[in-house]
């Protein structure tokens, strides 16, 4: 869009109208609609023994009672103060140690659990509880009661993400705590996984959530997944062996607002480039190697954490067997018909 000339006249006019609260559109409208995404987001590495040591250091300053839920927030480089790893998504990683309860309470926005490191420590959604594992991804559905309990000698940590810039764009947050640190348990451990996780429906249910009724996926079942899928030896120029999580009443993703996915790049596999306007954030759980995000390589290994911002070039290279769990705000895109992706010289 060409520039517009500035002149006396023309400013005197903006200067005038501005006590109206009004502005000339054709003075602002090429930061409005951009040629292509801007963002002042940008590409970062987070190194997880980094963070460990913070989070450890956390512990022996702020109870997680005290705190509420005891986390390093993950904030882009470009989006510092504002609490975003994207410009639409939360990040941060949440350390529970033994004797840890982290209270009950419910909100509007939707989270992410991704187990980093530790196994046995407890979340508790809605009525069911699960025992926590690396790799595990569990889901806190909008206005569900939750909380976290370590009952083990080791420490716990795991990413969460969350959309809370989403529901702050929508101006649409509540939240609400519990008078009991801990809710009542009314399932049996495994019951919605052992409802809904084997290709089998109940015949009469009546659910209102967009949200999968499966709340934990453990790893050991997605790691299976993806080796069923490797011996067909079908992988993806751009993604090696890429899997969505979804929901199993609707094929959808597993969350309204963030998709999220687990992918194998096999050891000495390099992606051709990609690039899509789902600024995604990446963990690997398995393996090492390297992303290229634009001009710039970050070297990763089990539980760091990285981010591609929006319309970025990438890709990623596998020094050895590698899983990468990732998340976006994918689904919401494609329910706007507003995503887009480029495969490069795929």
């Amino acid at each position: 869009m060409e520039a517009v000339t500035k002149t006396p006249e023309r400013e005197a006019f903006y200067k005038k109208i501005d006590g109206e609260n009004l502005t000339a559109l054709w003075t602002v409208m090429s930061d409005l609609i951009t040629p292509e995404p801007k963002s002042a987001c940008r590409p970062h590495l987070w190194k997880f023994d980094v963070i460990r040591d913070y989070m450890t250091e956390a512990g022996k300053l702020i109870t997680a009672k005290e705190a509420e839920r005891r986390v390093l927030v993950l904030e882009n480089p470009g989006l510092r103060g504002q609490s975003k790893i994207t410009t639409s998504l939360y990040a941060g990683v949440q350390m529970v140690v033994p004797g840890d309860v982290a209270p009950a309470h419910r909100h509007s926005q939707s989270a992410l659990r991704f187990v980093l490191e530790g196994k046995g420590a407890h979340t508790a959604v809605d009525g069911e509880r699960t025992a926590m594992e690396a790799g595990d991804f569990i889901i806190t559905p909008s206005m569900t009661w939750h909380d976290h309990s370590n009952e083990t000698d080791q420490p716990m940590f795991w990413l969460d993400g969350l959309d809370i810039p989403l529901v702050q764009f929508f101006d649409c947050s509540f939240a609400e705590g519990s008078k009991e640190d801990q809710q009542k348990i009314t399932k049996p451990a495994g019951d919605s996984f052992a409802r809904y996780g084997h290709n089998l429906l109940p015949v009469d249910v009546k659910r209102s959530s967009k949200t999968s009724p499966i709340f934990s996926y453990p790893y050991a079942y997605t790691r299976e997944a993806l080796e069923k899928a490797r011996t067909s030896q079908e992988w993806d120029a751009c993604h090696g062996l890429k899997l969505k999580f979804s929901n199993p009443e609707t094929g959808d993703f597993a969350m309204p607002t963030i998709g999220t996915f687990i992918q194998l790049l096999p050891k000495g596999f390099g992606t051709a480039r990609y690039r899509s306007t789902d600024a995604t954030v990446f963990c690997p759980i398995e393996g090492r190697g390297r992303s290229r995000i634009g001009d710039t390589v970050f070297e990763w290994g089990p539980r760091d954490l990285f981010v591609v911002p929006s319309w970025h070039w990438v890709t990623h290279e596998a020094d050895e067997d590698a899983v990468l769990f990732s998340f976006s705000d994918r689904p919401v895109q494609q329910k706007l018909d507003l995503f887009r992706e480029d495969r490069g010289n795929a």
